[in-house]
């Protein structure tokens, strides 16, 4: 215990990095996947091919391929310095955002075509149905799958002390060695994971249960 004890504050601290990266990535990840989504479903072709070509291409490839590209790869032109927490952020935006892309658009689909049709029928424009009435509608079906999502985004931060980002998983590395005592360590750190990963499943339900009243 006295083990855990001294290392507790280091990977309570790793745990607020982890924490930053995720919260910045997921909410610019969800805004990605949305306009992704939204070009995916637009009569405009070019868009439909843009945005294709990006949902297959991060989901065709391992997260740590795309971060050793935006850090190192990208890095490497001398056009742009990208700090290894910012890489991070990117990458797992981007990484997560081609996921939620396919989830918005499959919960856009599955509305009733029905009620864009009566929408407009009451001098609705495209937008505002997408606003006010099909959107809304899709979230709360979407919900489970985005949380779900949003879930494996934050397992995936762990691959960031990769790029020497003081995570949990890397401040876990650096006490492991300090210390010696790996079992405990990991120990530690893989039960401060489940127990994030087990709120934020508590509190998707709890939101998911009062959109469901309303």
């Amino acid at each position: 215990m006295d083990t855990i004890s001294a290392a507790l504050p280091m990977l309570l601290k790793g745990l607020q990095v982890t924490l930053y990266i995720f919260v910045i990535a997921i909410i610019l990840g969800f805004i990605i996947g949305l306009i992704m989504a939204l070009m995916r479903l637009a009569p405009i072709k070019i868009l439909n091919w843009i945005a294709k070509i990006y949902v297959d291409a991060i989901r065709g490839t391992p997260f740590i391929v795309q971060l050793f590209f935006i850090y190192f790869g990208i890095n490497s032109l001398q056009v742009i310095s990208l700090n290894n927490t910012t890489a991070g952020i990117i990458t797992v935006a981007i990484n997560a955002g081609a996921y939620f892309a396919e989830i918005i658009r499959a919960g856009i689909q599955s509305i009733d075509k029905g009620q864009t049709e009566a929408a407009r029928s009451i001098g609705f424009t495209s937008g505002q149905t997408m606003r006010f009435i099909i959107l809304p509608q899709a979230f709360r079906r979407m919900l489970p799958t985005i949380t779900n999502q949003s879930i494996i985004s934050l397992k995936d931060t762990s691959l960031l002390s990769i790029i020497g980002i003081a995570d949990l998983t890397q401040q876990g590395q650096i006490q492991a060695a300090a210390t010696f005592e790996a079992f405990k360590i990991w120990l530690t750190v893989g039960v401060i994971y489940f127990i994030i990963i087990y709120l934020l499943s508590i509190l998707a339900n709890f939101v998911e249960r009062r959109i469901q009243l309303r």
